[in-house]
């Protein structure tokens, strides 16, 4: 299942401060962030481990809208031979089934962006401490993340993308290993990556009311 992801809300520019470390620094950089945060070890494993808590939510939720569906359309069938009594008290019954369901969608929904939130913060702030290190250690005076909406980037098409040299460096050391830099960053022009794959949030559930 595919989680929407609410991602972590970065500025689009990473300015790397610090007068007397930049003094010889003029070179640009690309980098897509919501790529590096899905792309790291710790990211796969947290996405999967949010996959795996909210994936029985959600066949939960699609089972339990196709038995409202399928109580209206038995109603529709049968309404015109039932009493009045009894059609209020399937019309209430169903219209009950729905505002649970919509309710416990909803709940669902505001603990998976709560679990959300808390990883992509966690891993958001490492992987800034990486790519401020990235770039001192190639001397890179701005960071461009051309992943941020809306993107206004017009030009720097030939600024290399360190992505990849982020997230190899984010395991590295995150992972126990030292923390080097490689020595330089990709020469070629960044690509447009294709979209994550990241968890969905809980299907909404259909609105309360039974079907006429």
């Amino acid at each position: 299942m595919n989680m929407k992801m609410k991602l972590l809300l970065v500025p689009a520019l990473a300015l790397i401060s610090g007068a007397g470390l930049w003094a010889q620094a003029t070179k640009v950089a690309l980098i897509n962030m919501q790529q590096a945060i899905a792309n790291t070890q710790e990211g796969k494993t947290q996405i999967a481990e949010l996959e795996k808590k909210y994936t029985p939510k959600q066949q939960e939720f699609q089972k339990r809208a196709s038995d409202i569906q399928a109580k209206e359309d038995s109603f529709k069938k049968m309404q015109n031979t039932l009493s009045d009594e009894a059609k209020a008290q399937q019309a209430a019954d169903i219209t009950k089934l729905k505002t649970n369901l919509q309710r416990d969608g909803d709940d669902a929904e505001a603990d998976s962006q709560a679990d959300e939130q808390k990883m992509l913060q966690d891993i958001g702030g490492k992987i800034v401490a990486a790519v401020t290190k990235y770039a001192q250690d190639n001397q890179i005076m701005l960071v461009f993340d051309v992943s941020s909406q809306p993107n206004n980037l017009i030009c720097c098409a030939s600024a290399p993308d360190i992505t990849k040299e982020v997230i190899a460096l984010y395991d590295k050391t995150n992972s126990g290993g030292s923390a080097a830099a490689p020595s330089t960053p990709a020469a070629k022009p960044p690509a447009q990556a294709p979209a994550r794959q990241t968890p969905a949030a809980p299907a909404r559930p259909p609105a309360a009311g039974p079907g006429k």
